[in-house]
């Protein structure tokens, strides 16, 4: 497999704001280096828009370290310890060598865009169990919601009383939104559903959170357009208005290809401050799932921010139009984990995302491009006409499907404003619905395309948002940050799937993440049997894909990992035992705190990825109890 080729592929391709990357079979990042990979190649001639991080929030000396070598200042990213700037590539590497520069990445483009086409109610406060918080009395009341996208616009589904605060960070002076997306958006978490209201109506449209108080960051044009250094500035803006609106969550229904690993990377490395300020970052995961361009059948699509092992990931299903989600499926597009580089298992839990109802910008351009996306009177109005109301849209994406667990985490901080970021995540993940039909096959109605879907850990995550189940969940998390960091995800000795423990994350173990309950399988989750004995992921053996063996697979000949596994600059694995700190395993069983040999496992009920000790004994589960 070409690995350069792919990165340049992939670089070349529109990116929507909902979707990911198309998977590339590359390597780990090399440590040493201190700027990006796709920087490469561009340091001839030229001018490049770049984010340089420092050592410390940068200042006049820092910025001189540009100037002087005739570049400009594009924006001050202060809080975030970089600045965006235009400077010439043949000057890249000498300010890569300045001891003050941690890392040199370009100003990546991020662009904007959903499409439905067919009328259905979607159904997705019911299958989410949202009237169960309603009944309660919660509706989100007095939780700021910031949502960084194209704008919110002025409607009657979203007033001044529903956004509090709007500033602007693409350059236009203009917070309203001239593309559709962030409106839509906006909607599913706090629309207020005035205009299909009355008494001719049969249905209403109304947001999760009802009564949260949005705050609109705009960092989108009116194509969807945006880079990097808008949405960090965006986001140091949210932690700036914390405590002035009480934003405690960041909704991103955005995302573009990942380059490097989060720890380098400065659009994850934005959304962990803002974690680490207590703000709960809920990301899209994407939409490159029917990608097979690097012969993974999807996985390994996720994009950036959502590889990120701290916030939210979140991947989309379809309701197949009812309110019963037992005949869910995962959406097809939905982007698959592990992530590349650093394969943190992706994504977190799965909402509804697929043809989702939402507030309508008549003006904006997805309107005017998609104007059979508008829905007729008569879906939502006792003998309604089937002229289509400017009201609501039809737009599909794991950029709807995230709102909607931005709405659960207002909802569950009104309950318990205590909760920490890391207590939410990890209770949504606990509690979210485990009972999705295992596999299905599914084909498009427009292009005639089957694809064949399982509901495995990098498809859905820990399961289906559950609001009501996560209302009354009394199992809480560690409060401390790092709690509930997303695992990482590896092949062990006998071909099936094991978790890696990532700092003193909980995520995993007995009764937090899934429990003793069955996610899939007939007992066990990944045991002997692996992921899937059919061959769709990977079994005992080399990964069979479309009755193959070899380069086509996610783990096997030299595609995510290679023949000797992914090294990963730290040692995944090599020839030895491992202990918990070192080598993570080889050609034995895994020893748990230093010791060896088959005696050492751990019992059943052990956490999986704790602070303490590990199992990974393929013949038994891999966690909760058989």
């Amino acid at each position: 497999m070409n690995r350069k080729s792919n990165k340049s592929a992939m670089w070349g391709r529109a990116i929507v704001t909902m979707c990911a990357l198309i998977v590339s079979a590359s390597i780990a990042f090399a440590g040493p280096h201190k700027m990006s990979r796709d920087l490469e190649g561009k340091q001839a001639s030229g001018q490049v828009d770049v984010i340089v991080q420092f050592t410390q929030a940068p200042t006049a000396f820092h910025h001189k370290k540009i100037t002087s070598r005739g570049g400009t200042i594009k924006r001050d990213l202060g809080r975030f310890k970089g600045g965006a700037y235009r400077m010439s590539a043949s000057k890249l590497a000498d300010l890569a060598n300045d001891p003050d520069v941690v890392f040199i990445s370009p100003d990546r483009p991020l662009h904007g865009g959903s499409a439905g086409t067919t009328w259905v109610l979607d159904y997705h406060n019911e299958t989410i169990n949202a009237p169960a918080a309603w009944a309660q009395g919660l509706n989100g009341s007095g939780i700021g919601v910031a949502v960084i996208d194209s704008g919110i616009s002025n409607v009657n589904d979203l007033t001044a009383s529903n956004v509090v605060y709007s500033q602007d960070f693409t350059g236009s002076g203009n917070a309203a939104d001239q593309f559709g997306h962030g409106t839509h958006v906006a909607g599913i978490v706090a629309g207020n559903g005035s205009s299909s209201t009355g008494a001719n109506n049969t249905y209403t449209f109304q947001g999760v959170a009802q009564g949260a108080s949005i705050v609109n960051l705009r960092v989108l044009d009116q194509n969807g357009d945006g880079s990097d250094s808008q949405v960090i500035a965006a986001i140091q803006e949210a932690i700036q208005l914390q405590s002035t609106y009480n934003i405690r969550v960041i909704n991103l229904s955005l995302g573009r290809p990942v380059w490097e690993s989060y720890q380098q990377d400065p659009l994850c490395q934005a959304v962990e401050q803002a974690w680490q300020a207590g703000i709960v970052v809920v990301v899209a995961a994407g939409n490159y799932g029917r990608d097979n361009n690097a012969g993974t059948n999807g996985y390994g699509t996720i994009t950036a921010p959502g590889n990120d092992p701290y916030v939210i990931t979140v991947g989309a299903m379809n309701t197949e139009g009812t309110s019963d989600r037992t005949d869910d499926l995962p959406a097809t597009y939905s982007s698959k984990g592990p992530s590349v580089y650093d394969e943190v298992v992706k994504p977190d839990l799965v909402a509804p995302g697929n043809l989702i109802v939402s507030v309508n910008d008549p003006s904006g351009t997805l309107s005017q491009q998609n104007p059979g996306n508008e829905i007729p009177y008569s879906l939502f109005q006792t003998n309604g006409s089937s002229a289509t109301s400017p009201a609501y849209f039809i737009l599909s994406g794991t950029s709807m499907a995230t709102p909607m667990v931005s709405g659960a985490a207002a909802l569950m901080l009104q309950q318990n404003p205590a909760l920490t970021p890391d207590q939410v995540k990890a209770t949504l993940m606990l509690t979210a619905f485990k009972g999705l039909v295992q596999s299905s096959t599914v084909t498009d109605p427009t292009t005639g395309q089957t694809f064949s879907e399982q509901a495995d850990i990098f498809t859905v995550g820990a399961g289906y948002l559950d609001i009501q189940a996560a209302l009354a969940n009394t199992t809480l998390a560690p409060p401390t940050v790092g709690s509930a960091l997303s695992p990482f995800a590896a092949v062990g000795v006998n071909g099936d799937v094991v978790m890696l423990p990532n700092g003193s994350s909980v995520l995993g173990s007995n009764g937090i993440l899934w429990g003793t309950g069955i996610l899939w399988g007939t007992g066990i989750l990944w045991g002997t049997e692996a992921v899937q004995s059919e061959g769709i992921l990977w079994g005992t053996g080399p990964l069979p894909v479309d009755g193959t063996t070899g380069e086509g697979i996610l783990w096997g000949t030299g595609i995510l990992w290679g023949t000797s596994s992914l090294s990963n600059e730290g040692i995944l694995w090599g020839t030895g035992p491992i202990t918990a700190e070192g080598i993570l395993w080889g050609t034995g069983p895994l020893p748990v705190d230093g010791t060896t040999g088959s005696d050492a496992l751990a019992s059943e009920v052990t956490m999986l990825w704790s602070a303490g000790s590990v199992q990974v004994d393929a013949s038994s589960v891999l966690w909760g109890t058989k």
